[in-house]
């Protein structure tokens, strides 16, 4: 029986090319509702799927035993129950590693644009509001020598540190589950981290451990001059704790590439100048992303022929 996989959205042509080394493909270019996906996946020996996908138990279920592998197109995976996937012998794999460099620095990005009012800027010359250059105007605030505190020291936090680094920041780690005696890098509690960064940035998966992470609490730690930046998972930080903390001037800002309900944003966030918002842009280059659905692409492909996959999420 041919085997045949399932892409829930549009990916690169590349990486279809690839699958069709094995199997027939079947691409849902505009994606599909929860209820589509498991009427669609019967008999399916492979899922291509996103983190918009929903893969439950009820996927499980329609999929039957033919599934073999979830590949998804992305670092985290919260939203698949691996756990019930790997249960049913289901391969469940992501795309790390390919991911860092964008990331990193798209959150550099953020943090210059927060820090020295970017976007706040361009939206005062679009509006026609400046009225000309003054020595008190808009003045934002240097990084060299401020510190960055990195929440999550895996690939992508280390890597937002080496390119801090280039504009004369030192930075600071707190990971749970992460830490080396034998690493050079500099572990704080996450109370410290808090308390005397001036750039707080979010690299940890979403879990039940990181869930609201970033809470009133969390907040009322840092220091009234911090900036908060967050590209992991929206529900890293807690959307209304945080609106109350901006508007008690507890922090100075904070840039958001990520949102608890997607693409939904918190409406009193729209509405302060002391916010950057992005579409959840962090991994988003061609390169980046082509290089993402090809590696999801070469798991499928490897679990297909019998092969380990290549970069599988244990749990």
């Amino acid at each position: 029986m041919t085997k045949q996989v399932l892409v829930t959205r549009r990916v690169p042509a590349s990486a279809t090319a690839v699958l069709h080394q094995v199997a027939e493909v079947d691409v849902a270019n505009a994606g599909l509702t929860h209820a589509a996906l498991c009427q669609r996946i019967e008999g399916k020996s492979a899922l291509m799927c996103l983190m918009l996908d929903r893969i439950d138990k009820a996927v499980l279920d329609a999929a039957g035993p033919s599934l073999k592998i979830i590949a998804n197109i992305a670092v985290g995976y919260d939203n698949i129950d691996v756990n019930a996937a790997l249960s049913r012998g289901v391969a469940v794999t992501n795309t790390p590693d390919v991911v860092t460099g964008a990331t990193a620095e798209f959150t550099l990005a953020l943090i210059l644009t927060i820090s020295r009012r970017v976007a706040e800027g361009d939206r005062l010359v679009r509006r026609g509001d400046w009225k000309g250059w003054a020595l008190d105007f808009m003045v934002g605030s240097e990084l060299l020598g401020k510190q960055l505190g990195i929440v999550g020291a895996g690939r992508i936090g280390r890597a937002v540190a080496s390119r801090a680094a280039a504009v004369g920041m030192r930075s600071v780690f707190h990971d749970e589950t992460a830490q080396d005696p034998q690493s050079p890098l500099r572990f704080v509690t996450l109370d410290e981290l808090l308390a005397t960064s001036d750039v707080v940035s979010l690299h940890v998966p979403l879990n039940a451990a990181t869930r609201h992470l970033i809470d009133r609490k969390a907040l009322a730690r840092m220091k009234r001059s911090a900036y908060l930046i967050n590209t992991s998972r929206g529900s890293v930080v807690d959307e209304e704790a945080l609106v109350w903390a901006l508007g008690e001037h507890l922090i100075a800002g904070a840039a958001l590439d990520v949102y608890e309900n997607e693409p939904q944003v918190h409406p009193k966030l729209l509405t302060l100048e002391n916010v950057v918002l992005s579409p959840h842009l962090g991994s988003a280059t061609f390169e980046t992303r082509t290089a993402m659905a090809e590696l999801a692409a070469r798991n499928v492909v490897a679990v297909l022929n019998g092969q380990p996959p290549l970069t599988p999420v244990l749990k």
